[in-house]
């Protein structure tokens, strides 16, 4: 069912079990108010949640992590690579009542690869032009071949825009978007609701079993919580770490857990102006020893890395494909040298503490991050 993937999208979300199952309204609790409703424009991971009810992709991405034709019926790459043939679904809609089409498909690609700021447009850096083969086939030719291409269709990028309401609305789009998902657009009062309905000419119909969604963005994870156990909401994403016993306890609450398909980095500027200039962009020791540094905490499990309410063992990326890394795959699983240890100390490297503590205050959740700031004292 096309709804339950609005909890799959969100790293942890909660369901009130005792919700009536006939119910025709889903209020929704998010961590964050959601940056613009622009496929071409937006960036936050909650935008992403209200996407999914309005804007469907060209592909998707099912349960079992593969990817799935939703606007397309199929795709066919050639032999050099450097083209795709993309088939649509036929008898598709527009929330305005325009049909999508090649022609329309062909805009939304042109529109995310340049439109001014657009953020869709590194994603589609491949892609050298669109051409429309026929009524519902389109071809994207590339620059060269370039495999992830599909996978970037599975997320914004894949997302069609009504031409008719692009053209007219401009960098306004966003206020008003028309998408071809199952819930149209209906309103959004800043930092207070968004709400979508049902919308009737939906080609998959049959799968839509909710009239409307109304988006609560409530920063606070407490009241968040309170809201869900109170009744005021059906679903939250995103949980305190800390409050995961609570829930549990709860007979009245399911939570739900699913890995991201994702990863956090760290990246060091070497080389570029000013900015490089300090001892980890100048200094080849002291990246050797901070690469060793969180292999030692990862060896002792003693490192946490706490994001957004997120709590994760630190881990190099352990690609077998990539023979860079294969010295920090091997320190990962066979713990680090003295030798090693010693290099950690000689670049005067602080490793002390047995904690690595990440955080954005942006969303000003104070009860998170003074959970975050204690355990790193510790």
């Amino acid at each position: 069912m096309r709804l339950l993937r609005l909890a799959a999208i969100a790293a942890t979300a909660l369901l009130a079990t005792n919700a009536a199952p006939a119910q025709t309204t889903l209020r929704v609790g998010l961590a964050e108010d959601p940056d613009i409703l622009d496929p071409t424009l937006a960036r936050t991971y909650v935008g992403r949640i209200v996407f999914a009810a309005l804007c469907d992709k060209l592909f998707d991405i099912d349960e079992k992590l593969n990817i799935v034709p939703q606007l397309a019926l199929s795709h066919e790459t050639s032999a050099d690579g450097k083209e795709v043939t993309i088939k649509l679904r036929p008898g598709v809609k527009f929330h305005d009542g325009e049909p999508l089409n090649a022609e329309a498909a062909k805009f939304s690609i042109e529109r995310h690869l340049t439109f001014p700021g657009s953020f869709r447009k590194p994603e589609l850096a491949s892609v050298d032009h669109v051409d429309v083969v026929d009524p519902f086939t389109i071809k994207l030719v590339l620059k060269a071949p370039f495999s992830p291409l599909i996978a970037q269709l599975t997320d914004r990028a894949g997302m069609m825009v009504s031409p008719k309401a692009a053209r007219v609305e401009g960098d306004k789009f966003g206020l008003h978007p028309v998408c071809a998902g199952p819930y149209k657009f209906v309103e959004r009062v800043q930092q207070d609701r968004i709400v979508v309905e049902k919308f009737q000419d939906y080609w998959d119909m049959s799968n839509v079993h909710i009239d409307r969604i109304v988006y609560l963005p409530i920063v606070d994870s407490t009241a968040r919580l309170a809201n869900l156990k109170s009744g005021g909401l059906d679903l939250i994403e995103r949980v305190l770490a800390t409050d995961i016993k609570n829930v549990r306890s709860d007979s009245r609450l399911k939570l739900t857990a699913v890995l991201e398909l994702g990863y956090q980095s760290v990246t060091i500027n070497v080389g570029n102006g000013e900015r490089a200039k300090n001892p980890l962009g100048e200094s080849a020791k002291v990246r050797q020893a901070f690469n060793l540094a969180i292999g030692i905490i990862r060896h002792q499990q003693a490192c946490r890395i706490r994001e957004k309410a997120y709590a994760v063992r630190a881990a190099p990326p352990c690609d077998p494909d990539t023979a860079r890394l294969a010295g920090d795959c091997q320190l990962l699983h066979r713990g680090p040298t003295d030798r090693e240890r010693r290099k950690v100390r000689y670049a005067r490297f602080d490793c002390s503490s047995p904690y690595i503590a990440v955080w954005d205050s942006v969303a000003g959740d104070k009860r998170r991050d003074r959970a975050i700031r204690d355990s790193a004292s510790q």
